[in-house]
């Protein structure tokens, strides 16, 4: 059966295991979530990626993106484990497109484990407003509501976002493939985003 891409992202978010792996044992598990879990553990995939996990991305580089009209602008650092890593054209290039995502997109974060907890618990709050005189049933409510700060996620960080240039993926899942090819830890560290901000003219 063909698996949904956002399925393999939700199990490599759950397990760390590689996009590759985590796509092979949804097949295998006809979609289901819990068997595919049970796939991964059973072949040592979340093992392996627990312990890649905790080695240190300490090289990388700066990535700019410089608009036209020279008015807006980003930088994105993004790192990995070797400096010959740092210097391999599709590394380069994927920095190069985090720069340009940042640039067009405008995310505030790197990702949902960057955003502040009350800045979560803000938004939560916000949503369960929103659905206080709905009559459905809390666990319905709740599940809601999680749909929601993840519709959330997508808009404010950048590893959520839809790429750009192609909207069937989403960038942490290009940072995942690129990891998988290369076999090693890649991850955006931080981005800053100028604009030019508009100034008013008065008239004579």
């Amino acid at each position: 059966m063909a698996i949904d891409s956002k399925l393999v992202i939700e199990l490599r978010n759950r397990t760390s295991a590689g996009m590759v792996d985590c796509k092979q044992a949804l097949e295998e598990a006809g979609g289901d979530m819990d068997k595919a879990i049970e796939i991964l553990k059973k072949k040592g995939s979340i093992k392996a990626a627990k312990k890649a996990a905790e080695r240190t991305a300490s090289e990388g580089l700066l990535a700019t993106y410089l608009h036209h009209n020279k008015k807006l602008a980003a930088i994105v650092e993004l790192a990995c484990e070797t400096d010959f890593v740092a210097r391999n054209e599709a590394f380069i290039a994927l920095a190069n497109d985090l720069a340009l995502q940042v640039a067009a997109m405008d995310p505030m974060y790197v990702s949902p484990e960057a955003i502040p907890a009350d800045a979560v618990e803000k938004k939560k709050q916000e949503f369960m407003a929103e659905m206080a005189d709905d009559k459905k049933p809390e666990d319905i409510k709740m599940k809601i509501i999680e749909g929601k700060l993840n519709k959330w996620y997508t808009e404010v960080c950048l590893t959520k976002q839809n790429f750009i240039k192609d909207d069937t993926k989403v960038i942490e899942q290009l940072i995942s493939e690129l990891s998988g090819t290369i076999g090693e830890k890649i991850m955006v560290t931080r981005f800053q985003r100028m604009q030019m901000a508009a100034h008013a003219t008065n008239a004579c």
